[in-house]
């Protein structure tokens, strides 16, 4: 076998979003006073509304919140190429928390990246996407996140390798990857299209995901929303640049709208980490904003062709063996929800044939659904999703690879067969 590159991340049969979420990287910076008060208690309450809505589009919960924990008081790990990284406490308790921050403070650390004594923030928070949120969305989260209950937990410090903990190195990656400014309306686009591309673009950072990042840890602007594989997570986010993908060119608007809002749609249906960011997050946005979301991404610009990636590769004999055994093994296993013909029961049971998301350069998504299984989120628009069972038990790695070449080869599908190295590689790969 011989080995190509590939450079990507996400979710099964997914579009757009993020699925790397908003972490304010303090490292146990000492904190100043302050609070964001409106004119009256009625106001006051409206601005906590406001700000719990734009904190759940940024989907703050995800990484500031431990599982069976309390509510934003950080804690959870961060794997990184660098080492790990803690999400830190961002409730309103005054010796670990933010309950010293004036807004102020909020404002800095989401435009600038620096924390309340200057120092500069890691970009596992992603202000180089909050820098384009307004001034009064950012007074609104800092609104939302002092009413909640504080939490009187330390931040643990992150263990970074060297260089990588010295945090004045960051002088140099912010020169080269960070433009700091406020989201600027396009003038020539209306008014939905620009509130989709400030959601998309700011609060939801869904460049993060699907934008592949470098050996410095920064995203390669000239491949932006091309696709890339989340790290240390193997899960790939598809490029939304290509319809060879998750390129949107030739979805309706109401099929994006319907897989960002409840997870499913008659297009296919999200996993992994995506399954994460709508159940989340995506499920409690207004359809005006899900519908300006999806109005933007339609409008990507679409590339021929996708990022090459890094790809096992058979040879064609071993390639056709694998496609014959995986038509036996899709008859026995898979037919009865996903049909002869590969064409499935949407909503409930995905379509496979015709299917972007299995055809992508990278099998590393179909690989993971046959070995893990998983469900689409639970969502007020879908409550009892059906779900894919884990076939890791009971095929081998060859017969896993056989299965995958095969729904990847067929029903009039053209992606190439994969590798039981491959299926090896992602056995013991993590499930979250």
């Amino acid at each position: 076998m011989k080995r190509k590159s590939l450079f990507a991340l996400s979710a099964v049969i997914v579009v757009a979003a993020a699925a790397l979420v908003p972490v304010l990287w303090s490292g146990g910076d000492n904190l100043h006073n302050g609070s964001a008060m409106a004119a009256t208690p009625a106001d006051q309450a409206a601005l906590i509304k406001k700000g719990e809505y734009l904190a759940r589009a940024g989907d703050c919960i995800a990484c500031h919140t431990v599982r069976g924990g309390k509510q934003f008081a950080g804690g959870l790990p961060m794997a990184t190429p660098f080492g790990t990284m803690f999400t830190p406490n961002i409730t309103p308790d005054d010796q670990y928390g933010i309950g010293k921050w004036t807004q102020d403070d909020f404002y800095r650390a989401m435009h600038t990246g620096r924390s309340k004594d200057g120092s500069l923030l890691y970009p596992g928070f992603p202000f180089t996407s909050y820098t384009k949120v307004t001034r009064a969305d950012s007074d609104a989260i800092y609104a939302y996140l002092r009413s909640v209950t504080p939490v009187n937990v330390a931040s643990r410090p992150h263990e970074l390798k060297f260089p990588f903990n010295q945090r004045n190195m960051l002088i140099g990656w912010r020169t080269l990857f960070f433009r700091e400014g406020e989201y600027k309306a396009d003038p020539t686009k209306s008014v939905e299209w620009n509130r989709g591309a400030y959601l998309i673009e700011g609060l939801g950072h869904c460049g993060m995901c699907h934008t592949s990042i470098n050996a410095m840890g920064g995203p390669v602007s000239s491949a932006a929303f091309a696709g890339g594989l989340i790290p240390l997570q193997n899960w790939y986010a598809p490029s939304l640049t290509s319809n060879k993908e998750a390129g949107l060119g030739d979805w309706e608007t109401k099929d994006i709208a319907d897989l960002l809002k409840t997870g499913v749609s008659s297009r296919g249906a999200v996993f992994g980490p995506m399954a994460e960011v709508v159940h989340n997050s995506l499920q409690y946005m207004s359809d005006a904003d899900i519908n300006a979301m999806a109005t933007y991404l339609k409008t990507i610009p679409q590339k021929s062709e996708a990022p090459e990636a890094l790809q096992l590769e058979t040879s064609e004999k071993f390639g056709g063996e694998l496609l014959k055994q995986g038509q036996k093994i899709y008859a026995d296993n898979c037919a009865k929800c996903h049909a002869e013909n590969g064409l499935g029961m949407p909503h409930a049971f995905p379509p496979l044939a015709n299917n972007q998301s299995i055809q992508m350069p990278s099998a590393v998504n179909p690989i993971r659904m046959v070995l893990n299984g998983g469900y689409p989120p639970s969502t007020e628009g879908n409550p009892h999703p059906y779900g894919m069972p884990p076939f890791a038990q009971a095929l081998s790695n060859t017969e896993v690879a056989a299965v995958v070449t095969y729904i990847r080869m067929s029903w009039g599908n053209h992606g190439t067969a994969v590798s039981p190295q491959q299926v090896s590689d992602l056995r013991s790969a993590p499930l979250d």
